[in-house]
């Protein structure tokens, strides 16, 4: 077991290696381990989320059941959240245990999704830091037990509540004034991943003009955001969007994310 001094060190050397990374692509995974040397955790997941709009996949260390998060979570189940719910609907910021957010939802609700959540994904137990870095928006970070005699302590919500402050500035310091977008974030192999697919999501069938709408649309922008970042008007955007959705045979937001995510499962 290292001693006081050695894991203040280590600590340390981790808190360098997220400030050195702040405005890089590994930025999420030298705060993810940083996080790692304060709590002990099975997984974490990093979503950039907004009021009413499909948050915007970062980072993830799942192992197992991962494909759940992309064709399940991201496509629609995150509006049942209970996080989501409270603390991003609610703009709500700091460090809640799963105990401290089941007391605000109706019950029922909330069992069906966590039963239908933890049976599916083997998770058994969540803790989630909520930070707000402005203009409407909030980075989720979820860490997620998976061993049935594990749970989250006070005294672990404790520990991130003291580190809370420093989580929020380097949030804030990377992601504050960035586009949030899928392809910027992650050097990881996911990150490659991610940047296959969206270069290839349904090339074939649009134009250049449509496939960057698109790979805007599945980055969580809406009509707004588009035409802001493509220098289009409102009008254009959603007759390129009408276009998309029928050269793609979908009818709904949420169909699109469905077709991209599955798309992206199958990149290599």
């Amino acid at each position: 077991m290292q001693s006081d001094s050695q894991q203040q060190l280590t600590q340390q050397d981790a808190l360098a290696q997220c400030v050195q990374a702040i405005k890089g692509t590994s930025f999420a995974q030298k705060l993810v381990n940083y996080i790692a040397l304060i709590v002990e955790f099975d997984c974490a997941v990093v979503l950039a989320c907004r009021v009413n709009k499909h948050p915007i996949y970062l980072f993830d260390s799942i192992e197992k059941q991962r494909e759940l998060l992309f064709q399940r979570y991201l496509t629609n189940s995150f509006v049942n959240d209970p996080f989501y719910t409270e603390l991003v609907s609610k703009a709500e910021e700091g460090v809640f245990r799963l105990a401290d957010i089941a007391r605000y939802q109706d019950e029922l609700t909330f069992k069906a999704y966590q039963q239908q959540f933890y049976t599916h994904t083997d998770w058994t137990d969540e803790l989630s830091i909520c930070t707000n870095i402005g203009n409407g928006r909030s980075i989720v970070i979820y860490l997620g037990l998976l061993s049935n005699n594990q749970r989250f302590s006070a005294l672990q919500k404790q520990q991130l509540i003291a580190h809370f402050n420093l989580i929020k500035a380097l949030c804030s310091q990377h992601w504050g004034s960035q586009k949030l977008l899928l392809n910027q974030f992650n050097s990881t192999a996911t990150g490659q991943l991610m940047e296959n697919a969206l270069t290839s999501f349904a090339n074939q069938q649009l134009t250049q003009r449509e496939h960057q709408v698109a790979c805007l649309i599945v980055q969580g922008c809406d009509s707004a955001d588009i035409a802001a970042q493509l220098g289009i008007t409102l009008g254009t955007v959603k007759n390129h969007r009408k276009r998309i959705y029928s050269q793609l045979n979908v009818a709904s937001l949420s169909e699109f994310f469905r077709l991209f995510l599955n798309h992206l499962m199958r990149t290599e």
